[in-house]
């Protein structure tokens, strides 16, 4: 029988070890999470494109109606806290709600510190998803979501084990693809693609069993 140090074990024999995250840290998470979204609406809204989910649903509200897209974000998420405080508790309602509210004001106050000389469609429509992706990927490592359909998706996970990121891109795909008859057919399949991005990038990494960190 071979013998391994402790040092040396196999992976599959050491158990996780959990470590809570300090206050300030899903503090900073949640600043910088936000603000990553932020920037890739920004990206978004510049290249006319969207993406799914509640953010997707806004995009649609200002393209057609010109409504202040912080505002009608924020709304649109008003109901799902419902669901969050049944089924996920207090503290991760109010982070979202914070979360959701950062979002909706950075998404106003970002086209004023930044301009964009020139922004390829296809650098933002990739670019633009992984930075909203990362930004998820944090708030969601910190138990604080976006509202919306990520409320629904990491219920699902915590409850039956589905894997958020994979549950959102089918949803926010169905989203996107309804905008044919809001944008340009290039811009539709460019937010697919977005979309693909975004999500990739929690179907990758957001997953329970390879992150200890908890909140």
């Amino acid at each position: 029988m071979p013998h391994h140090p402790p040092d040396t074990a196999p992976a599959e024999a050491v158990a996780p070890l959990f470590v809570r995250h300090p206050l300030w840290e899903d503090a900073l998470a949640i600043v910088l999470g936000t603000a990553m979204v932020a920037l890739g609406i920004a990206f978004y809204a510049h290249a006319g494109l969207l993406t799914g989910g509640t953010v997707g649903l806004a995009f649609l509200a200002t393209y057609l109606a010109g409504w202040p897209f912080g505002l009608v974000f924020f709304l649109l998420n008003v109901p799902f806290y419902l669901l969050a405080i049944w089924r996920m508790g207090w503290r991760f309602t109010l982070r979202t709600m914070g979360a959701v509210g950062l979002v909706a004001l950075l998404a106003e106050l970002t086209p004023g510190w930044i301009r964009f000389a020139e922004l390829n469609v296809y650098y933002a429509a990739l670019f633009g998803g992984f930075a909203m992706g990362v930004g998820l990927l944090m708030l969601f490592r910190h138990r604080a979501s976006l509202g919306g359909v990520n409320i629904l998706a990491l219920y699902l996970q915590e409850r039956f084990g589905l894997r958020a990121g994979a549950f959102q891109m089918g949803v926010d795909a169905a989203i996107v693809l309804t905008a044919v008859f809001v944008v340009p057919l290039d811009k539709v399949a460019l937010s697919v693609l977005g979309a693909v991005a975004l999500n990739l990038v929690l179907a990758i990494n957001h997953r329970a069993d390879r992150y200890m960190g908890v909140s």
